[in-house]
């Protein structure tokens, strides 16, 4: 199998790139055992240790967010920026925002420099009821 290099000079196979195009037709956030199943559905002999290899690949290269549901699963989409950001997701449809937290951003630096910590950095998902589902009830 040939590799090369992607735009960020991570080497990159046939395989990361069929994960890739899942996660670019995909709405919202994806299991690695989702985008497995589909790869499978299309015919694909990927194992599912290559696709969490490829969503790791991918997460250190920024290439995928990646949030951990309530349950504490790891879920995957690509990302839409390439800016530091977080996610508002709703809890019954997965409906997610991409937004800007600068109040954390400096919480976390300031924290970070009470403590003698540098090189600062953070995870923060925020989870409610987006307006579609709670209107529903």
């Amino acid at each position: 199998m040939m590799a090369r290099r992607d735009g960020t000079g991570a080497r990159t196979t046939a395989r990361r790139d069929a994960v890739r195009e899942v996660l670019a037709r995909s709405e919202g956030f994806r299991s690695a055992q989702d985008i497995y199943a589909d790869l499978r559905a299309d015919g694909s002999k990927i194992g599912l240790t290559t696709v969490y290899r490829a969503l790791q690949a991918m997460s250190e290269a920024g290439q995928v967010d990646v949030l951990r549901t309530d349950e504490g699963e790891a879920v995957y989409r690509a990302c839409h920026t390439d800016e530091h950001h977080h996610h508002l997701v709703c809890r019954r449809c997965g409906r997610t925002v991409e937004v800007a937290g600068p109040a954390v951003e400096r919480w976390a630096e300031t924290i970070g420099a009470e403590h003698g910590f540098t090189d600062v950095t953070h995870t923060v998902e925020v989870f409610g009821t987006c307006a579609g589902c709670a209107a529903a009830g």
